[in-house]
């Protein structure tokens, strides 16, 4: 341990980085007071946040993304799991490459992605092009996953670690309500996706110069030991020029390697499976289910993301004042508990709410930032209590395993909640379909498709025309069977009736010798067909051959068929490849729409239970479950340190 220094030749010094040579030489010869020390950790805060706002830009715009480059579900869901895949194993590597420095990688790192955002993305035309330029920004992700919290630990001491670590999380978390924020106010004026990218490239790129030229770390010979408070600032000096670095680097791999590093790791993966499928899926979610629109579920987002910046940050400051960490992690996991159960018992209800959505998921939010905040920092001093030289390897072991489970995470979602890719790849365009030809469509779903099908083949054909209009009309099947034989026997005959005003028909059937009724109906019928009156006069001759009791029924149920005939024939004018796609497709979404709720259900159970797999883990990391414990010991440690220094000293 880093507590015991070993004694070697003094350290050669060497200058401190100047506004030039600290472009690519950042390390920091001396701890840096406490104003420089604030600007360090805000810059590691504000570059966390804007490689987020790059990264959640997919996720905002993501039914856009889908429209345009013509995504099946699988493949839309497949970009973040690749992109999470790769962002592991980046991870992984930047605990390796550590010693190239922590600043280097987040401030070289940033500048690329933004430049990739807002030039590379939205130039993409194909979707094997977007997908590659987003594994390049996931890659950068995973190394500066690593490589931030790293810096905010080595510029924050024990006793205010949760403060500082509250401030971290707040990178995914204000990227994520920057990029709810923007999309929700600008996406109906700008529905193009490219214009998101564009922008955010643009603040972006702003941002990462500043980081670029501003960024520092600690040298290794600082920053491998353990600061409890900043009154250790002297002794960190002191032990620095005889620290022997190279024998604290050996083996960190391995040390890493115990259950409360990997065990712990894995738990808070687990446990923010309800956050990443928010944080990639919500749009998505709120549009199949609720019918809500882009902009109104970024906008409900909002709410999610700011009730969790605000709990990360409070319950850091109150978590240092205490000195524990482990009460506020079991809480704040209870609390995310009860509110992901309240969410999903809100699944299979349609018609819940804007607001409601909006409470249950702050005060979820709330509980996750509650135990998330205070597990960082307890993280952080779980691995200094095995090695404070590893604390990059350690959080590389934990950027790993976080991006390894999102990977299996996004995979789960693909296989338990297989009704949101029929919904997403073909409700879009039948709900355009069924908007345009509504009335039509209710004339098929009423008529029904065998039934259609045999009257596309021959419309003449008197049995389906029977069906059709029996269930369009409601008539009994005798009446509409003997008017369609009328009709299809004396198509003439009963033309030149329904030429004739009815009363006028009715005087007529009741007295053949009606002179005044024969001369109008004459005129009628001579101006409905342009005829002369003696070819009127034949019309209404042949049209007393058709029989009058089946001319009576005709008369009841004939306004009904007329009216269900010109639905039939409207239907027709229904594209045919709509009309295809409907068939093909329409059972498929009504039938995803009746499971959609029942497997969301079932997904947010998977990460209920995540979440409470999460507390037990909490019992084998480091620090005080007592404020009380937790204050004799910094108390005695600050005893130590002036005793240690006194002997230096001398």
């Amino acid at each position: 341990m880093s507590s015991t220094p070993t004694a070697v030749p003094p350290a050669a010094e060497f200058p401190p980085p100047t506004l030039v040579t600290g472009l690519w030489q950042r390390k920091l010869p001396h701890y840096p007071d406490t104003p420089a020390r604030s600007w360090y950790l805000f810059l590691v805060v504000v570059v966390s946040v804007g490689l987020y706002y790059q990264l959640f830009v997919s996720g905002a715009v993501g039914n856009q993304l889908i429209a345009y480059f013509h995504l099946t579900f699988a493949y839309f869901v497949g970009i973040f799991i690749v992109g999470a895949a790769f962002g592991a194993v980046a991870s992984v590597v930047t605990g390796l490459l550590d010693r190239w420095g922590r600043a280097n990688i987040v401030a070289y790192g940033t500048v690329v992605t933004s430049l990739l955002t807002l030039f590379a993305q939205p130039a993409c035309t194909s979707k094997e092009a977007f997908l590659a330029v987003y594994c390049m920004i996931s890659i950068v992700e995973g190394a500066v996953l690593v490589a931030t919290p790293a810096l905010v630990r080595d510029f924050s001491p024990q006793l205010d670690r949760a403060s500082a670590m509250g401030f971290w999380t707040l990178g995914p978390v204000l990227g994520a309500l920057v990029t709810t924020e923007i999309s929700t106010h600008t996406l109906d004026a700008h529905p193009d996706w490219q214009y998101h990218y564009r922008l955010a490239g643009v603040i972006c790129t702003v941002i990462s110069i500043i980081g670029l030229v501003g960024l520092r770390e600690l040298s290794p010979r600082l920053r491998d030991q353990i600061m409890v408070s900043l009154r250790d600032r002297a002794l960190i000096e002191a032990r620095a020029r005889g620290l022997d670095v190279d024998a604290l680097e050996r083996n960190q791999w391995k040390q890493m390697m115990h259950l409360d590093i990997v065990g712990s790791a894995l738990a808070i993966s687990i446990f923010l499976a309800f956050f990443y499928t928010i944080v990639s899926f919500l749009p998505v979610y709120m549009a199949t289910n609720f019918g809500f629109t882009a902009a109104q579920a970024n906008a409900l987002g909002n709410w999610y993301w700011i009730a969790s910046a605000l709990s990360l940050v409070l319950t850091g400051i109150v978590s240092d004042a205490l000195k524990v960490r482990k009460p506020f992690m079991v809480f704040g996991a209870i609390i995310s508990i009860i509110g992901t159960f309240v969410f999903l018992g809100y699944t299979d209800n349609p018609g819940t709410d804007y607001y409601t959505f909006a409470v249950v998921m702050s005060f979820t939010a709330v509980g996750s930032g509650i135990a998330y905040s205070t597990w960082m920092a307890s993280f952080t001093e779980t691995v200094e209590k095995r090695n404070p030289a590893a604390t990059a390897v350690g959080l590389a072991v934990w950027g790993g395993v976080l991006r390894t489970v999102v990977t299996f995470v996004l995979l789960g979602l693909l296989f338990v909640v297989t009704a949101a890719g029929t919904l997403v790849n073909y409700g879009p365009r039948l709900q355009t379909i069924s908007a345009k030809y509504h009335d039509e469509i209710t004339t098929i779903q009423t008529v029904g498709a065998d039934t259609l099908t045999a009257l596309g083949k021959n419309p003449n054909d008197e049995a389906a025309q029977v069906d059709a209009l029996v269930k369009l009309t409601g008539a009994a099947p005798a009446d509409v069977k003997t008017t369609v034989e009328l009709h299809a026997k004396y198509p003439n005959e009963l033309a030149t009736l329904q030429a004739i005003d009815q009363k006028v028909l009715v005087a007529l059937l009741t007295n053949p010798n009606d002179q005044a009724a024969a001369a109008t109906a004459v005129g009628q019928v001579a101006q409905k067909f342009s005829v002369p009156p003696d070819q009127a006069v034949a019309r209404i001759t042949a049209a007393k051959q058709v029989p009058v009791d089946q001319l009576a029924v005709a008369s009841q149920t004939g306004p009904a068929l007329t009216a269900g005939s010109a639905k039939l024939k409207a239907v027709s004018a229904v594209p045919a490849d709509d009309l295809a796609y409907l068939s093909a497709h329409g059972k498929d979404v009504q039938q995803a729409q009746a499971d959609s709720p029942k497997q969301w259900k079932r997904w947010w159970w998977i990460c209920l239970i995540a979440q409470i797999c999460f507390i037990p883990f909490v019992f084998i990391m480091a620090g005080h479950w007592s404020p009380k414990k937790a204050a004799e010991e910094a108390a005695e440690h600050d005893v130590a340190v002036q005793r240690e220094l006194a002997s230096i000293s001398n």
